[in-house]
């Protein structure tokens, strides 16, 4: 099976002279940091001048502390628990990670990516001590209260889209109406194994979650990227979105869709039919538990066919649609139809906040509060993304930059939907990992201090807001 042209470093410049890819590419950067910056600006200072009502919802007390785009509230805060040891994780990741990402075994590398990223979310989620890590998942409007009410499946599943609707007598709360019924049951399941508490629940959550750029980074060196998988690793780990995923079920379905595509890239480029088979029905199935925990993630399913577009097969197509149908299917079998609760989750919403939330706002809006969660280096990494991608035309098909692309274009659909206003700081978290591998298409020197401004904006974000996830 043919193989991805690796990834090159441009020819060496003259002594005392910048290599012109990195020139252009260095601009390309500044450009988008500037945009990326001055659009967070914006959304931050608009509504406060022109008196715009964006409708965060923040608490009563609170409202004249809400900082849109984010769903939160001005909370500064100087020192907390998780305070020193987020300093401490940020100094050593600066100072050190990049180094161990070019040259440890591809297996202790994936090893210390983990415990760092664990140690990241948790650091920073404890900055507000361990309600960081509880506060959100005990919500009335979140999954866990619901969770331990849930008598048996069989009947939830029955009563699931009857429950979705407003007029409904006893509708869902919001989060779980929000949602196909797996997001729900996962936190059944947790409940019946003993591990419903809120503070338990929220580690369990965050120990799943911090394995995202693991997977992504399988999926890159699968494709024949190892070079870049290593160059991504400081920005997939120590990425500002650590801040939402720590606390947020939505991390959790990233999570679960990431290593669904690393699957997909192992069974695209394995040797054997057996192999690919296997890997392709392990990916189907979990991209369809994907689908029946989130109804914005089905739009992942553009970097699953950059996926195989890289791996040059579509082998594997067939085998992981088949295995995700069944997924879906099952649950239309034991009683929630994917497609039946769609419109209905639709009426509510309009019926909701939504209606009073202005699209003026928040089409522009949302991508300021994605900066804020992916970091400002998001804009330079796109920037120096797309210049790439021009160049290289119809050949971008066959370069890594069509996951960052693929999932770019994710985030443009549900944008344009209207159906994702507000709140996307948390609910984009899956695409978030594939836009940042864009971050090791950056010149050298943007990569060093780049990455050292995602861990302040990390901290301070931490720091000086309440943002409810």
């Amino acid at each position: 099976m043919a193989t991805s042209p690796p990834l090159t470093d441009p020819p060496p410049a003259p002594a005392g002279a910048a290599p012109v890819e990195d020139r252009s590419g260095a601009r390309a950067a500044a450009w988008g940091l500037g945009v990326a910056v001055v659009l967070v600006a914006l959304a931050i200072v608009v509504p406060r001048v022109l008196d715009w009502e964006t409708w965060t919802r923040a608490p009563r007390s609170y409202t004249d502390l809400a900082v849109p785009p984010l769903h939160g509230f001005w909370d500064p805060k100087l020192f907390g628990p998780g305070t020193v040891p987020a300093l401490l994780v940020a100094l050593v990741g600066w100072r050190w990670f990049a180094g161990w990402a070019e040259t440890l075994p591809w297996r202790r590398l994936l090893l210390v990516s983990y415990v760092v990223a664990l140690a990241w979310m948790v650091s920073l989620a404890l900055v507000d001590g361990t309600s960081g890590l509880s506060r959100v998942l005990g919500s009335d409007v979140e999954y866990l209260p619901t969770a331990r009410e849930v008598d048996g499946i069989g009947t939830l599943l029955q009563e699931y889209v009857g429950r979705i609707s407003y007029s409904s007598p006893d509708n869902w709360p919001t989060h779980v109406a929000g949602h196909p019924p797996l997001a729900l049951l996962f936190f059944v399941g947790l409940v019946r194994v003993g591990l419903g508490g809120d503070l338990t629940a929220g580690i369990v959550v965050t120990v799943l979650a911090a394995t995202t750029a693991l997977a992504v980074m399988t999926t890159l060196r699968a494709l024949g990227h190892e070079a870049l998988a290593r160059r991504a690793a400081p920005f997939l780990v120590l990425a500002p979105a650590a801040v939402f995923m720590a606390v947020s079920a939505d991390a959790l379905f990233g999570a679960l869709g990431a290593w669904g595509l690393a699957c997909l890239a192992l069974g695209a480029r394995h040797a054997s039919r057996r192999g690919l088979l296997a890997w392709s029905t392990l990916a189907g199935l979990l991209l369809g538990a994907m689908v029946m925990t989130s109804y914005g993630l089905p739009l992942l399913g553009l970097t699953a066919l950059a996926v195989l577009a890289l791996a040059r097969s579509w082998l594997p197509l067939p085998v992981a649609a088949g295995a995700a149908l069944v997924v879906v299917l099952g649950f239309a079998a034991g009683g929630f139809a994917w497609w039946e609760a769609y419109p209905v989750l639709h009426d509510r919403y309009w019926e909701g906040i939504a209606a009073d939330r202005p699209a003026s706002y928040w089409l522009w809006g949302n991508l300021a509060a994605l900066v804020l969660s992916a970091g400002p280096l998001l804009g330079s990494a796109l920037a120096v993304a797309g210049l790439r991608a021009r160049r290289l035309g119809r050949d971008v098909l066959a370069s890594p930059l069509l996951l960052v692309l693929s999932a770019a274009l994710a985030v443009a659909v549900a944008d344009a939907s209207r159906m994702s206003k507000a709140e996307v700081e948390r609910i984009w978290v899956p695409f978030v990992p594939w836009m940042m591998i864009g971050a090791a298409f950056l010149p050298e020197r943007w990569r060093r201090w780049g990455l050292g401004l995602q861990l302040v904006a990390a901290l301070l974000l931490q720091h000086l807001m309440y943002t409810s996830w």
